[in-house]
């Protein structure tokens, strides 16, 4: 791994203590009722997260990507429903109003997203357009000078509890895709029903509807045509951020069945000291440290700004199918206590499942990955 600098350090152990003291003691409830974590999200609004990322001229700290992978990681290890949404809110949801929002929306979203104080989401996926944006159907047409928004979006992080959502859109005489800003309680904007997963339960999921949403010429993010130029701006960077969640929930599940193979005895003796156990630690510990290792370079050359985008999806890919494969192992060391809820191990495994998706399926990244190399 990459030597940390104190600063990275210092934001490492602030969001350790943060998830032992706090998100930790909540996380099996949070799976549980399938609700939005409303207090630790603004408590993770109040240690600074949502700003991580964006300059201090903006209302942020200014922090490296390392610095911000850091952070995520920490979330992911005591919440990835937690993580999920505090992720979304600090990419995503906001990237476009830092990049393109007139001082109306930087004043009244923006900042107060940073601060927690207001949510957001991202609406691209549509019920047949999921890694294909080209399939998109959502259309904006102009009328009197205004924006006339249409169409259904699908699998929206945080649609329930959005205040503001940025969507992608087609434009009439256009090819391509437009991003527009979009306060959830303009007329004509419907959050419809629930999305029932199997994992990350408190990241609330649902389909949101527009129907003749009237919008000004100032929501528009960015220029007519331009949307999928300004998406690829930040998907290295999502590409990343996805990986460190499937790092922080392998961790979790690694040193929960750790703990667990040193105390649970069978035949005499902690079941850690049959060869059998120990061979998947081995397994799991190198397929972890690869893992973390590569993630965190990737992030440097963010911070560096060098050519990073095939290492995003190298990082993306192996994180998160090591994730899922440590996972089902930490899964198999307990045994028939794997498939219980007395442990946590059963959500890490369901939860891991996530990261297999955002960022780009696998299969999707094995093609990129592929064509970078010329093929």
């Amino acid at each position: 791994m990459i030597e940390l600098t104190d600063i990275q350090k210092s934001v490492q152990g602030t969001f350790r203590d943060f998830v032992e003291k706090h998100v930790r003691p909540e996380a099996a409830r949070i799976d549980e009722e399938k609700k939005f974590p409303h207090e630790l999200f603004r408590m993770a609004g109040d240690l600074g997260f949502f700003g991580m990322r964006y300059p201090e001229n903006a209302g942020g700290s200014g922090l490296d990507i390392v610095s911000y992978t850091l952070a995520v990681v920490e979330l992911a290890k005591g919440s990835l429903s937690l993580a999920a949404v505090c992720t979304m809110q600090s990419l995503m949801a906001t990237y476009f109003l830092y990049r393109f929002g007139d001082d109306e929306i930087r004043t009244k979203y923006f900042s107060e997203a940073l601060k927690g104080h207001k949510i957001g989401a991202i609406c691209m996926t549509e019920p047949n357009a999921g890694s294909d944006l080209n399939g998109i159907r959502t259309m904006v047409n102009v009328i009197d000078d205004d924006y006339i928004l249409n169409g259904q979006k699908t699998w929206i992080t945080s649609a329930p509890v959005a205040d503001f959502f940025t969507v992608l859109a087609r434009t009439d005489n256009h090819e391509h895709l437009s991003i527009f800003f979009v306060p959830a309680k303009t007329a004509g904007v419907l959050v419809g029903r629930n999305i029932e997963k199997m994992g990350v339960r408190g990241s609330v999921t649902s389909e949101v509807a527009f129907n003749d949403v009237r919008l000004p010429k100032n929501y528009l993010l960015g220029e007519i045509g331009e949307g999928t130029k300004c998406l690829r701006e930040i998907l290295t960077e999502i590409r990343i951020m996805t990986a460190a969640l499937a790092i922080g929930v392998a961790e979790a599940a690694f040193e929960e069945a750790l703990d667990y193979a040193k105390t649970r005895e069978q035949f005499g003796k902690p079941i850690g000291k049959f060869q059998a156990i120990q061979l998947k630690f081995a397994d799991m510990a190198v397929q972890l440290d690869t893992a973390r290792n590569y993630v965190f370079y990737a992030a440097s050359l963010c911070d560096k700004n060098l050519p990073r985008q095939k290492e995003a999806m190298i990082a993306k890919l192996y994180a998160s199918e090591i994730s899922n494969t440590i996972c089902d192992e930490a899964s198999r060391v307990l045994a028939s206590y794997g498939y219980a809820t007395d442990y946590n191990i059963e959500r890490y495994l369901r939860d891991a499942r996530f990261t297999l998706i955002g960022g780009g399926t696998s299969e999707i990244l094995k093609i990129n990955i592929a064509k970078e190399l010329g093929l």
